[in-house]
């Protein structure tokens, strides 16, 4: 099975997010824009995980997410992936607040992952951003990453972390399921 570990907005962060971005969508038909349903931040993706690694796993990551307090984030701004915006692949929206913590986190959520001998990550540097829109060909996005750094959410408190199971089903353009397995709170 497919996993990551995630935090997810809660819902009137996602509104506002979603009430920002509307106006933009119609003119960016070529993007693939992330549905609400799956919108969150990665702390550690954990790859393909079997039966045995998921039963080390889960006590590893309960012990990791205990040790860290409650989060105060906003999301906030737009950039893209690769870098400048002019091939991008990713357009995200960047998260302000608690970010040492929050890195800490993360840092603790992939060790955990490592420890109970998930796949090792390659190279992934951690950088807190929650994805909007995907696409499969690199696309010059950056008259649209103008717009969006505008963007200032409300804070929010992050107080659980959610171990997430990615379903990909088949075809010519997969669609992905999550599931949450497990949700832990922070202190």
């Amino acid at each position: 099975m497919r996993l990551f570990v995630a935090l997810v907005p809660p819902p009137d962060v996602l509104d506002e997010l979603a009430a920002f971005i509307e106006p933009h969508r119609a003119d960016w038909p070529g993007l693939r824009w992330v549905r609400r349903d799956l919108l969150h931040v990665t702390l550690a993706f954990l790859g393909e995980v079997d039966g045995s690694t998921l039963d080390r796993l889960l006590p590893r990551l309960e012990r990791a997410v205990a040790r860290h307090q409650r989060l105060t984030l906003t999301l906030a701004g737009a950039g893209a992936f690769p870098g400048s915006g002019v091939h991008a692949r990713v357009l995200w929206t960047g998260l302000y607040g608690d970010r040492r913590d929050l890195a800490r986190l993360a840092a603790a959520t992939a060790a955990a992952g490592r420890r109970a001998g998930t796949p090792p990550e390659k190279h992934r540097a951690f950088r807190p951003h929650l994805t909007l829109a995907r696409s499969r060909q690199p696309v010059d996005v950056r008259p649209l990453l103008e717009p969006l750094a505008a963007f200032a959410g409300a804070s929010w408190t992050a107080a659980s972390v959610q171990l997430v199971r990615s379903h990909l089903s088949g075809g010519e353009r997969p669609r992905a399921e999550y599931e949450t397995l497990k949700t832990w709170s922070l202190r």
